[in-house]
């Protein structure tokens, strides 16, 4: 007889060990994500989400046989997502990390051009690797290529013995001169002596131990909301489909550099070694209002095309502050006129990326704008 509670407990390790993949700064709680999901929409219903980070959202959608389709700038947050959603075959990955491992020897001398932070955080063994892999993954067009530089980025930096790297966090990017001095003060002059072979097929082993997340038709694009929108919106008027959940976190107006926090894993994927905002202008830290404003009364204008008119919901995570708050639900109600507001204040119930990494205002704590259609 076949066992269906064991079935199902199996396919929920499988969902948990996949679901939490990638650290990320302000990352949707899973358990937060699925409730969301699960309260708001019903099997077969189309999400959106236009600000995905690493696709908590999507991929809940997705384990929940929901259609769901989430947008992402970052290319650290959209390998994660995207891997999480359609990992390839565990053995090709294998195979192919064991490909790149082998063509290490061949940058024994680049590792000598890198700044000297490089050889603080990395043993010669484990930077010789990490080049062959950053020169030659084609992470943003193969699938196989994609889910080991995503695993390999996982894993590119944090504590001693759980990363390829001296002690670090693991979630942000510290800068060079600040690494370089905590380390020499802390004692940690040299990195581990790890082979980059044996720590990353252990690592994918243990992902892929229970098998891969079952989802349904879910993707995140990588690119730039305010672009890609356009084109979703006339796709979906063609094929006649509306979404009846649009769940997401906007960038929150000056709190932190994204591509700052995470320049190191910006380097893997082809970014410059030496640490730098980025210029475009969605992609750094929100300083100007004007900029602000305007990135999220496009996004959503563009969301309320799609919206299905008779039966939706607006569900949307951001930051207490009082400009950030009070911009996102002005242009919330501009573009959803006939919804009904409803707002829920989350206090931080303990110290948040949030907070220790650029938010110094005395207001602490996220804000859910919850706008649901109105009965006529």
């Amino acid at each position: 007889m076949i066992n269906i509670g064991k079935i199902v407990k199996g396919r929920q390790a499988v969902e948990s060990r996949w679901s939490k993949f990638g650290p990320y700064y302000a990352m949707f709680p899973i358990d937060f994500a699925f409730n969301v999901v699960k309260k708001y929409s019903k099997k077969g219903d189309y999400i959106i989400d236009p600000f995905a980070g690493r696709g908590s959202s999507i991929f809940a959608g997705g384990v929940l046989e929901r259609h769901s389709l989430g947008i992402e700038i970052n290319p650290v947050g959209w390998l994660y997502g995207s891997t999480k959603l359609n990992p390839a075959e565990q053995q090709l990955v294998l195979d192919r990390l064991t490909f790149v491992y082998k063509l290490r020897n061949h940058y024994t001398k680049s590792i000598e051009k890198l700044p000297e932070f490089y050889r603080f955080c990395y043993c010669d063994e484990v930077l010789k690797f990490l080049l062959a892999a950053r020169k030659n993954l084609n992470w943003q067009t193969d699938k196989v290529d994609a889910t080991l530089m995503s695993i390999i980025i996982v894993y590119l930096h944090g504590k001693l013995g759980e990363g390829l790297s001296n002690q670090m966090r693991m979630t942000k990017s510290m800068g060079m001169n600040y690494s370089i001095q905590w380390w020499k003060e802390k004692g940690y002059l040299h990195p581990p002596e790890i082979n980059p072979l044996e720590f990353i097929t252990k690592k994918i082993k243990w992902r892929y131990k229970n098998g891969t997340p079952k989802i349904t038709d879910s993707s995140i694009l990588f690119g730039d909301s305010s672009d890609e929108l356009e084109k979703i919106a006339q796709s979906a008027k063609e094929d006649e489909i509306k979404f009846s959940l649009l769940f997401t976190s906007p960038p929150y107006w000056s709190i932190t550099d994204y591509y700052a926090d995470q320049w190191l894993r910006l380097w893997m994927l082809g970014e410059s070694a030496i640490p730098k905002s980025n210029a475009h202008k969605h992609k750094g830290r929100f300083g100007s209002k004007v900029e602000y404003y305007n990135l999220l009364d496009k996004v959503f204008g563009y969301c309320s095309k799609i919206m299905n008119e008779e039966r939706s919901t607006i569900y949307i995570r951001t930051d207490v502050r009082e400009y950030t708050f009070n911009t996102t639900l002005e242009i919330l109600k501009k573009h959803f006129p006939f919804h009904t507001v409803a707002i829920k204040k989350q206090p931080f119930k303990k110290k948040t990326q949030t907070e220790i990494h650029g938010n110094s205002s005395k207001e602490s704590g996220e804000v859910d704008i919850i706008l649901t259609h109105k009965v006529k």
